[in-house]
């Protein structure tokens, strides 16, 4: 007995795979575009063909991860932060804000702590 669904929906399995072809193509062809574009009038670079474009593409998935879709991936990273800050007093909240301004935002202001290493 076959699956029902499969059955009434068995026009998804060939347009899926030509909606992903279509997809990939307009990614590439927007990278290239964006690039011939502006970059070699700005910094005098050589424009790219489409597959150069489609590399571009990858590259940048690899190295900078996914176009979106997990942001509660990231809230969750973001938990036991979050929730040791709220057990904070609000003493040791001004106390850690002091410690950060004094460590970052104004390296020669004084600071109880030191940042050199011995």
């Amino acid at each position: 007995m076959e699956n029902t669904w499969i059955k009434r929906n068995k026009w998804i399995f060939f347009v899926a795979p030509l909606a992903i072809v279509v997809f990939i193509w307009i990614g590439g062809e927007v990278v290239m575009h964006l690039w011939n574009w502006l970059l070699p009038m700005l910094f005098g670079w050589k424009q790219i063909t489409f597959w150069q474009a489609l590399g571009l593409l990858i590259l940048c998935r690899i190295l900078f991860g996914s176009l979106g879709g997990h942001g509660s991936d990231r809230s969750k990273s973001r938990g036991p932060k979050s929730e040791r800050w709220e057990k904070m007093t609000p003493e040791e909240r001004e106390k850690f804000r002091q410690d950060m301004r004094s460590r970052w935002c104004d390296p020669g202001a004084p600071s109880g702590e030191t940042n050199e290493t011995a």
